[in-house]
């Protein structure tokens, strides 16, 4: 009698159980911090950020479309894609990310990282993202992705769009802080034999991003866009990396340009915070699913950090606006 009591119980208890939501248990912890990004590739370098490269992942009817995510110089997915990453899995995306632009034997890298990605020639990243998209594509079924990328990350998309044919697999291309029309460095990049200093030791990719470089030339000639892709460009006024942050920006058909500031004064991130700033990152969801776009919440961030009080309240279920 004893035993049956037990199963009975333990049958009653598995039912209960079964009727308990699962949806935040499934949910993602989404922390919007840089620095907490750098202690998290210190200890797990060159792993998957949470939330990607699921390659069982089928894209919903509502988000049809896989993400992927292309870091930028000299980082990788673990640290670009600390916050993003499981933002985007939790509102119901396909999301995946690769490394690549590793140079051998270049170690520059981020603390803790055993490789130095987005350091090799531009165009033969353009080359591996080509190959990662229709990695995606195969696995997931699906017939487009959209592209999520920063600094390098999105402007080397525009090569594999306008050479590789990646304008027939790309719906949207999504940018932060993106190097499209290089970088002055200040103004430094001007000074006669700098730019040979500047990029000594850091690999072609960053050569290939200096104002005026032959790389960016090319990729210009014809206008900043092709058909059939949409672009939303996010940058801030702080950037010290892309000089001036104008040169962002793009021009042409079905383009966006956001500047945080133009949205949030208190909005203080800058190149590298930018990953992980709210506002940017709600941009970021608004410029892939723009029928449910929501205003950004203007809160203070910080330069490398970024942040978001308000929205890590919201994620944590402790604050209602």
């Amino acid at each position: 009698m004893k035993r049956v009591a037990l199963r009975c119980g333990g049958l009653v208890l598995a039912a209960m159980l079964a009727l308990v939501p699962t949806t935040a248990s499934a949910q993602e912890t989404v922390v919007y911090s840089g620095l907490a990004s750098l202690a998290n590739g210190a200890l797990r370098p060159d792993t998957d950020p949470a939330g990607a490269n699921d390659w069982s992942c089928r894209p919903s009817a509502a988000h049809p479309r896989p993400i992927v995510l292309v870091h930028g110089t000299i980082e990788n997915k673990t640290y670009n894609w600390y916050t993003l990453s499981p933002l985007l899995r939790n509102a119901g995306y396909c999301v995946f990310a690769l490394n690549y632009g590793e140079l051998s034997g270049l170690h520059v890298g981020l603390p803790g990282s055993l490789h130095t990605y987005g350091a090799a020639a531009v165009a033969g990243a353009a080359n591996e993202l080509d190959a990662f998209v229709d990695k995606v594509l195969d696995a997931t079924g699906a017939s487009k992705v959209d592209i999520v990328g920063h600094s390098q990350g999105g402007m080397m998309p525009r090569y594999y769009l306008k050479y590789l044919g990646g304008a027939a697999k790309v719906d949207k291309l999504v940018a932060l802080a993106p190097s499209n029309h290089g970088t002055t460095v200040d103004g430094l990049a001007k000074l006669p034999g700098v730019p040979y200093l500047l990029t000594t030791g850091l690999g072609p990719a960053v050569q290939d991003q200096i104002a005026g470089s032959d790389f960016l030339r090319d990729l210009n000639a014809g206008g900043d866009t092709v058909p059939g892709v949409t672009y939303t460009v996010i940058e801030s006024r702080y950037d010290e990396v892309v000089t001036p942050y104008t040169s962002a920006f793009l021009t042409g058909p079905n383009v966006t340009n956001i500047l945080l500031q133009d949205q949030c004064v208190t909005d203080t991130s800058e190149h590298l915070g930018i990953s992980f700033d709210a506002i940017a990152l709600r941009d970021v969801l608004n410029a892939l699913d723009p029928a449910n776009a929501k205003a950004p919440n203007c809160t203070l961030t910080l330069p490398i950090n970024g942040g978001g009080f308000e929205e890590q309240m919201l994620a944590a279920g402790t604050w209602t606006p």
